[in-house]
């Protein structure tokens, strides 16, 4: 038998061993260094989104005519057009100059119109100066003089709520021109300015006096107080709140707000507190104090006390996000406010 040139199977297998670790040895190496760095840290939670300095506010376009004060308390919503301004809550007291020269810098034109949302200082503590740098429309001429003279001498721009916000500002005293001087007490109030319709829908939610304002031409929705971003809602119960109440009005605030694709976009909600939101934002807001409602109504069945069902952390999955231990407004208030309304009789 004939050997020349021939090898054995071992001495095969060697020479491809030796050639596939020389492959290796000349094959370049890929870090992570080589690829841009050690892996980051995970992102914080809430992610810390961009906000005005302390003391400063700063003017956001929602869509429309449609404008977002933000830094001034709670968020103020600018309707701006030929006819005049618009504004959806006032802020503090203490912001109300740098609130009207933010409101100068989206329109030069007359403000009209205030509408509180609700009578909470952050919401309406900015009623007195900011009104007053305004002027109601004139039911008159301004040389009409056969008869009354209508709103004529009236320098300030007309407040509007739901009634029982004016009750309340009433009896908590404060200057007279801060309180709202155009009140309703039906489902709702319309009225077409700067050639759209605005709709004001009373919702019983954090009080019994709650307004959604809807600029129906812009497609924008001002929540106030019942969306709030950067915190679990604030329930009022003794002032007519409730977290059933605050779920309606949230399936009535999702019915109103119509997604333009994959529930993004489309009609923008502005919240009392935090960024702009849309359908889909809304409607995880509701699913959490929804859920939140289902915890607590289940300890409340099994005879938990106030005490036990805290224990038990309701809120614990959204306590990253919407979660505060101290602050006006706390994470053990809101609770205590669900089990509360729960509780209550009807």
């Amino acid at each position: 038998m004939s050997t020349q040139h021939s090898r054995s199977p071992i001495a095969i297998w060697m020479v491809c061993v030796i050639a596939g670790l020389t492959l290796v040895a000349t094959a370049p190496v890929f870090t992570q260094g080589r690829q841009g760095g050690a892996r980051p840290p995970a992102a914080a939670w809430p992610p810390k989104l961009d906000a005005p300095a302390p003391g400063q506010v700063q003017v956001l376009p929602v869509q429309g005519q449609i404008f977002m004060i933000v830094g001034a308390g709670a968020n103020i919503t600018v309707q701006a057009g030929e006819s005049g301004v618009l504004v959806v809550d006032t802020g503090t007291a203490a912001m109300s100059e740098k609130v009207i020269a933010a409101i100068r810098t989206i329109s030069k034109k007359p403000l009209r119109y205030i509408v509180n949302t609700i009578e909470w200082p952050e919401y309406s503590g900015g009623n007195e100066k900011i009104a007053a740098a305004g002027e109601i429309i004139p039911f008159r001429e301004a040389n009409y003089t056969a008869g009354p003279q209508g709103a004529l001498d009236i320098k300030k721009a007309s407040v509007i709520s739901y009634l029982t916000v004016f009750h309340r500002m009433s009896e908590a005293g404060g200057p007279e021109n801060a309180w709202p001087d155009n009140t309703y007490s039906t489902p709702q109030k319309r009225l077409s300015f700067n050639d759209e319709p605005v709709v004001m829908l009373h919702q019983v939610a954090n009080t019994d006096g709650n307004s959604l304002v809807h600029f129906r031409k812009s497609d924008v929705i001002s929540a106030g107080p019942m969306l709030d971003l950067d915190s679990y809602p604030r329930i009022d119960v003794k002032a007519g709140g409730s977290i059933q109440a605050m779920i309606e009005g949230f399936n009535r605030l999702i019915e109103l707000t119509v997604p333009e694709a994959n529930a993004q976009g489309g009609t923008l909600v502005v919240p009392g507190h935090g960024r702009i939101a849309d359908h889909a934002e809304v409607a995880l807001y509701r699913d959490m104090i929804t859920i939140t409602r289902d915890r607590v109504q289940d300890g409340i069945k099994r005879n938990l006390t106030l005490a036990q069902i805290k224990a038990e952390r309701p809120t614990l999955d959204y306590d990253a996000r919407y979660g505060k231990r101290t602050g006006p407004w706390t994470t053990d208030m809101f609770v205590e406010a669900v089990y509360a309304s729960l509780m209550k009789k009807p």
